[in-house]
């Protein structure tokens, strides 16, 4: 990916606690994402939210579970995303409790990698 390149954001909305045969869905989905050379990937854990299953899930301190929402994004070019949206399909085709995974065109300002941290 290189500065002003046109590029795509795959975001997918899960729950904190849905699960895969290889684990915790939103794990699952990073470490295949590295494991694809895909440029970035970042997972947030919000506070309120509901999915096609029309139950709202919240964040309260005396709650002991921490079903939250999750949104996962992907960033890359176009290509590289389809291509890793393909892979992942069957696996999220066949979650139990559903998600949502949208794609949107963006423009790449800038992507400077770091030093790799030893």
């Amino acid at each position: 990916m290189k500065k002003g390149s046109s590029a795509l954001v795959l975001r997918i909305f899960v729950s904190s606690t849905d699960r895969c045969d290889e684990g915790l869905v939103y794990e699952t989905l990073v470490f295949k994402a590295k494991k694809a050379g895909l440029a970035g990937a970042n997972v947030s854990k919000g506070i309120l939210g509901f999915g096609a299953s029309s139950v709202i899930h919240s964040y309260k301190f005396w709650e002991i579970s921490e079903k939250l929402p999750v949104t996962i994004e992907f960033v890359d070019d176009e290509e590289k995303i389809l291509a890793f949206y393909q892979s992942i399909e069957p696996m999220l085709e066949n979650m139990k409790y559903g998600c949502l995974a949208t794609t949107e065109k963006v423009a790449v300002k800038l992507y400077k990698p770091g030093k790799k941290r030893s």
